[in-house]
């Protein structure tokens, strides 16, 4: 290892004070104890002369410590510093430096005893006419080597030793905290409680702008801490990612006509505010960082696809997602290695549960008004329940880094691909008392089939829902009066963000570029 740089006594850090006053009490710690054991020797003899006893040899005996212990106490701290013992200088940083601080003691006793027979000689000979005093000298001098020199001795085990393993345990625990973006939405108010219910320690920053009714089931968990503040404050953020080991960043503004209502909100909320998490995530050294994105990248295409095919976003939502991940990937060091899911069409209740989904709004509306209206019919999409969707994200956590870390995995199920129209004839099976009407007029034009085999063959990852249970589960959220009224603002984000649910904010130019470079406009 190369040696540190010598430092002046000009840089003197509290760090290098610390240092020298432990050597101080050493030091004085050294001479108490000598001057005690000989006292103590004196007991034991029963010593007792005619013109002193022991109650007045100990008052002489405290007047010399005092008269001794700040001057030589002074002379060895000063060869300390000037031996670099503080600053780290190069004679101290060697193999020898037992030697070196033996050595350091040494000639700063000779040297008191120098200086104080040479200035002080009256006082000198009083101090060494007391009986025992050459020999608490010798004591002092002896138990000082054994003080400084083991301290050093014991710092060096430490540092080889405990530290690293305290570093291990520090490290294994911010390993299980994790902070959660954008938790207090659809998929993150699911991912809460399997987070906590697996032991991690959580921390939550979002605005919960649709209200804390989505996390109200954990929101008193010891090991959750929750932030309300926006994700794109950037001072915000950087305090929230002190300590913890993973960061989930689930916040966006999500589906297409939510995201078609501001374009430029959407860019600064989907994508500005993903690379400048990105970059923290990455300077603060934080080791695991999971990307919410979406198989909505795909497009529309006939064709299977999975995690190599071509991406061909065809909705401001897919696009800012793609420039995300592109964003992402160009982030990636040895160290940051995002890992991305392209999560499914999702379905089902959560604590945050949503009616601008497909499987979810046909149920509702099959329960309530007898009519199952499907538009188009013959675009496929990918289905994944939004507690399997939860699952996935809590199973990539855990995963060694090895295995995910820089890794995009599709999160669904090859059996849940369907066309819309099968969505509707799914959910006519289930309230067959509804009608169900097709739509020809396709005004949704992303179409793709997508392939789950890598997230199920690297991570065992196998949902647990399927379409009709998640269906059958609206159905009865309604029937027990837990969901009302499926249309209520609440449900719904582009409803939601209409009726003044969003604020603008200052948008960043480089986005906007970044979005035309991909869409080619």
């Amino acid at each position: 290892m190369a040696p540190l740089p010598h430092r002046t006594f000009k840089s003197l850090t509290p760090g290098m004070l610390l240092r020298v006053l432990a050597d101080v009490g050493l030091l004085v710690a050294a001479q108490v104890a000598a001057y005690a054991t000989v006292m103590f020797g004196l007991i034991i003899l029963k010593y007792e002369a005619s013109e002193q006893t022991l109650d007045n040899l100990f008052g002489h005996y405290l007047m010399a410590l005092f008269n001794t212990v700040w001057p030589l106490t002074t002379v060895c701290i000063l060869l300390f510093l000037l031996n670099g013992f503080y600053t780290y200088g190069r004679f101290y940083q060697g193999r020898y430096k037992a030697l070196v601080v033996t050595q350091a003691v040494s000639v700063g006793y000779l040297l008191y005893g120098f200086f104080s027979y040479m200035f002080n000689g009256i006082l000198v000979n009083e101090i060494v006419s007391l009986p025992g005093v050459r020999m608490v000298l010798g004591l002092s001098w002896v138990y000082s080597i054994v003080l400084t020199v083991g301290a050093r001795i014991f710092n060096e085990l430490w540092q080889k030793t405990v530290a690293p393993e305290r570093a291990t345990w520090e490290r294994n625990l911010e390993s299980r905290r994790v902070l959660v973006i954008g938790g207090g939405g659809y998929i993150g108010s699911a991912l809460l409680p399997k987070l906590l219910d697996s032991g991690y320690q959580v921390r939550l920053l979002d605005m919960l702008l649709f209200g804390d009714s989505a996390i109200s089931k954990v929101a008193n968990h010891p090991n959750l801490e929750i932030v309300r503040e926006d994700f794109r404050d950037v001072q915000k953020v950087l305090e929230c990612m002190r300590g913890v080991g993973s960061v989930i960043h689930l916040g966006a503004i999500v589906g297409d006509p939510a995201c078609s209502l501001d374009e430029s909100l959407t860019i600064d909320v989907n994508l500005s505010a993903t690379r400048m998490i990105a970059e923290l995530a990455r300077d603060q050294g934080i080791e695991r960082f999971i990307f919410a994105s979406t198989c909505s990248v795909y497009g529309a295409c006939d064709e299977t696809l999975d995690e190599r095919s071509e991406v061909k976003p065809i909705s401001l939502y897919g696009h800012t997602k793609l420039a995300s991940e592109r964003v992402l990937q160009n982030l990636v060091t040895d160290e940051f290695r995002p890992s991305i899911v392209r999560f499914a069409t999702i379905y089902g209740l959560s604590g945050r549960t949503r009616f601008d989904l497909v499987v979810n709004v046909l149920a509702a509306k099959a329960k309530l008004e007898g009519q199952i209206t499907v538009f188009g019919g013959d675009q496929w999409r990918p289905f994944i329940h939004v507690d399997d969707a939860a699952l996935a994200v809590a199973r990539i956590l855990a995963a060694p880094t090895e295995l995910v870390g820089g890794q995009i995995y599709n999160v669904g199920s090859n059996e849940q691909n369907f066309t819309i129209r099968q969505i509707g004839q799914i959910v006519h099976q289930c309230v067959p008392d509804a009608e169900l009407i097709v739509n020809d007029d396709d005004v949704d034009k992303r179409n793709y089939r997508v392939d789950f085999s890598k997230i199920r063959n690297e991570l065992n990852f196998t949902p647990q829902w399927t379409v009709e249970q998640g269906i059958q589960q609206v159905l009865d959220a309604i029937a027990s009066g837990e969901v009302t009224d499926y249309r209520e603002a609440q449900y719904s984000n582009v409803k939601f963000l209409t009726t003044g649910g969003s604020s603008r904010f200052a948008r960043d130019t480089w986005a906007r570029e970044l979005i035309n470079d991909i869409t080619g406009q």
